[in-house]
């Protein structure tokens, strides 16, 4: 993946994009991408909704790939105002006339023409971009209003300095792609109707086992079978609920990096490996000291799980 800028005055900065050879296909993966890229070529935006860790992003950014358009990334953020996604009035542009027709006399003329700079949404309307629109929820609502009319009417009202708007139509390559976590996360805003109503929501749950163990040996190194009994743990470790944050692929991915670079392999009988395995799940539990005897229980469980499926099989002794 590769940026590119664009230094006039109307476009900013965007990201340029390759389909990664990195990214994991399997036949999960696989079917999500085919269900949002016929959705997009038909030119209907699309929402992947599902809880952190599920690799919305990473996902969002393999399909905008796939329509070989630069990509304009948005984050969603709780400040962001319409201005912050369309442009604003900013700065003058002035102009002085000397007119020195007659000899005797020196006429000057001045005015002032405020500006107008575009951003991310206006530059990816105008130029046909593909819009990645990440934790779009987290934005207002009042401030993503402005995509009502460009993803219905394809038309983005511009607001200008008298007053009035102005319109710009939106370029019949413009494709866009919203991510968010469910609403019961903090700082999530809940979706309006007219703006969901607008969009085709693909919900995202946790990875099949399978996807998941292809994908961290991918991002790690370890073998199939070691990536295995790292996602295998973490699995277990969800499935029990005794966590105040669900543990992800990412807590996966990052186990099994670690232990990979450090030239380790996960074995309930390495104590680093272990240690590796409490510093990153343990974090998806309080601290607090009120809970110290909960978070001792907790420790005692997460062993248990680490030396239930790091166990390694003794070799089997040779003839003398």
């Amino acid at each position: 993946m590769s940026t590119a800028t664009n230094t006039g005055n109307r476009t900013k900065a965007f990201i340029s994009l390759q389909s990664s050879v990195d990214f994991v296909v399997t036949s999960t993966t696989s079917q999500v991408m085919d269900r949002a890229s016929a959705y997009l070529s038909a030119g209907f935006p699309v929402h992947l909704r599902g809880p952190a860790g599920t690799g919305k992003t990473t996902l969002a950014l393999h399909i905008a790939a796939q329509f070989q358009r630069p990509v304009m990334l948005i984050v969603g953020d709780e400040q962001f105002t319409s201005s912050d996604l369309v442009g604003e009035q900013n700065g003058y542009r002035y102009r002085r006339v000397v007119d020195r027709y007659i000899h005797s006399v020196v006429k000057y003329e001045e005015d002032a023409v405020q500006q107008w700079v575009d951003n991310r949404l206006t530059t990816a309307c105008r130029e046909g971009f593909t819009l990645v629109y990440d934790e779009f929820t987290r934005s207002r609502p009042e401030a993503n209003n402005v995509l009502l009319a460009v993803l219905e009417e394809r038309l983005l009202v511009l607001p200008t300095s008298t007053g009035r708007n102005s319109y710009l139509k939106v370029h019949p390559e413009f494709r866009a792609i919203f991510t968010s976590n469910p609403q019961e996360y903090a700082g999530v805003h809940e979706l309006p109707d007219a703006l969901s109503d607008r969009l085709i929501t693909i919900d995202l749950d946790y990875y099949d086992r399978e996807t998941e163990v292809t994908i961290t040996q991918s991002n790690s190194g370890l073998p199939l079978d070691e990536a295995a009994r790292v996602v295998d743990l973490v699995r277990e470790f969800r499935s029990s609920g005794e966590y105040d944050q669900a543990p992800t692929l990412r807590a996966c991915i990052m186990i099994a990096r670690v232990t990979a670079l450090q030239g380790l392999l996960p074995s309930g009988g390495d104590p680093r490996f272990a240690q590796i395995c409490l510093d990153i799940l343990e974090s998806k539990m309080d601290f607090s000291i009120k809970n110290r005897a909960r978070r001792m229980n907790q420790r005692k469980m997460l062993l248990q799980l680490i030396e239930h499926h790091a166990t390694r099989a003794m070799p089997e002794p040779t003839g003398l």
